[in-house]
């Protein structure tokens, strides 16, 4: 299985969490929208956008969180935290996380790591095994050509061009990532991730079942946490399925 699953998975996994997903991507365009409410000259907001929109967030409550992002309307302020740690069978993990208390946070991702067999590091104990990249996923189906996808993804700057079970991922610099999905969309290419991530540059996989199981239940219950924004691991398995 690929890190990234099958986009049938990950679909079923939206569908899921919606409801929390409509939380995280509220907040998550609110703090774009403090450094100007215009996509078009904020390409973090038009990320954020384009991600809310990919989970069918209602357009009303879009236009409401860059309102209250830009100041229009009154809204909660949020500060910016990652958090690092080793899962169950020395996973490394990185948590991202939107939060106007930073000590229920704290206290929260604590307790979750602690309760799941992992533990809470330091800044920096695994973040070296990590790189920030531009992340883009095409369904595979009948109307995408392979080699024209790889011709019109490497022609418009990027780095890296993978195959998996039923989706292409595309991977750029995060300086490209903007122009590579931009210019994808203007191909006619429906993108259906689109989004910087933490890359791992080196895997560890769970040795056991009942570490695979530990660390499933750590993902999930932090990923069901309203806080956290994202979870990377460094483990090749899906724990969006």
């Amino acid at each position: 299985m690929g890190r990234h699953g099958t986009i049938a998975g990950r679909k079923a996994s939206q569908d899921a969490k919606r409801g929390a997903m409509f939380t995280k991507y509220t907040r998550a365009i609110m703090m774009a929208a403090k450094s100007g409410g215009d996509p078009d000259y904020n390409a973090s907001l038009k990320n954020a956008i384009e991600r809310a929109k990919a989970i069918n967030l209602p357009k009303d409550k879009i236009t409401q969180a860059i309102k209250k992002g830009t100041g229009e309307l009154e809204g909660e302020t949020y500060e910016e935290l990652s958090y690092e740690g080793y899962g169950p069978g020395g996973v490394a993990i990185v948590v991202d996380v939107l939060t106007d208390n930073k000590n229920r946070t704290n206290s929260a991702v604590k307790h979750i790591f602690d309760k799941s067999g992992g533990n809470l590091g330091t800044p920096g104990c695994v973040a070296y095994m990590f790189e920030r990249k531009g992340v883009i996923l095409i369904e595979k189906t009948d109307g995408v050509d392979e080699d024209a996808l790889m011709e019109a993804a490497l022609d418009a700057g990027a780095e890296d061009f993978k195959v998996e079970d039923d989706l292409f991922e595309i991977l750029t610099t995060v300086a490209d990532f903007h122009a590579v999905a931009d210019a994808l969309r203007e191909a006619g290419y429906e993108l259906a991730e689109a989004d910087i991530e933490q890359v791992p540059s080196i895997v560890t996989e769970p040795k056991t079942e009942a570490e695979l199981k530990s660390l499933t239940r750590l993902i999930d219950a932090l990923e069901e946490n309203d806080d956290v924004q994202k979870v990377y691991t460094n483990s090749s398995v899906d724990f969006g399925e």
